[in-house]
């Protein structure tokens, strides 16, 4: 991906809508890491059922199976997606990019 944003940067200077500050500029986040955290659902509970959870306590979520999950990055949903299992691992293929307004 980070390819196709220089060649992105590199048309818009062509066509002069940006300048080398730019190009250094988006070349500088590339990298730079954050958390992205898959939301499978939530629960609201009382404290004192959180106390009482212990080993094999089962929370249920709000989402049903197969529904679409959250990718969220600093606090801003990013991307929707399904769970797959990759051999024994879980995972997240992403069926939509949630663009900001």
């Amino acid at each position: 991906m980070p390819e196709e944003d220089e060649m992105d940067m590199a048309a818009a200077m062509a066509e002069g809508m940006a300048d080398e500050d730019d190009v250094d500029t988006v070349g500088a986040v590339y990298g730079i890491s954050v958390d992205v955290t898959a939301v499978l659902g939530t629960a609201l509970m009382p404290i004192s059922q959180i106390l009482k959870l212990g080993r094999g306590a089962v929370v249920e979520l709000e989402r049903l199976v197969g529904e679409e999950i959250e990718l969220v990055a600093e606090e801003n949903i990013i991307a929707k997606g399904e769970v797959i299992v990759i051999e024994d691992r879980l995972g997240v293929s992403i069926t939509k990019i949630v663009k900001r307004m």
